[in-house]
């Protein structure tokens, strides 16, 4: 089984602008770059939907700074609610009468 190839987002922005700019079909283009078809189809998809915040790679989100703060505030919110959890039980432990 062969290895699976993967394509830098600046090969995948240059595919996308030339499939957009060129007088040679989607098909065409994509047997030039040796890629294949439907890798296109669903980058020159990607690219209408998400412009420049297209192709971050490696699962990584290209975040707007209105999302990172957001992202920010629900990690934080995330680790306050596991500390105050864990003070909630440290209080019952501490505040059980000895026998």
């Amino acid at each position: 089984m062969g290895k699976r190839r993967s394509y830098t987002e600046e090969f995948k922005r240059d595919a996308v602008e030339l499939s957009l700019n060129s007088d040679k079909s989607v098909k065409e283009i994509a047997e030039d770059l040796g890629i294949n078809y439907g890798n296109l189809n669903r980058w020159r998809r990607e690219y209408r939907n998400k412009g420049k915040h297209a192709f971050p790679g490696n699962g990584k989100q290209n975040l707007t700074p209105e999302q990172k703060k957001i992202k920010e505030i629900e990690d934080e919110l995330r680790e306050t609610k596991l500390e105050r959890d864990i003070l909630k039980k440290a209080v019952g432990i501490f505040s059980k009468k000895p026998k």
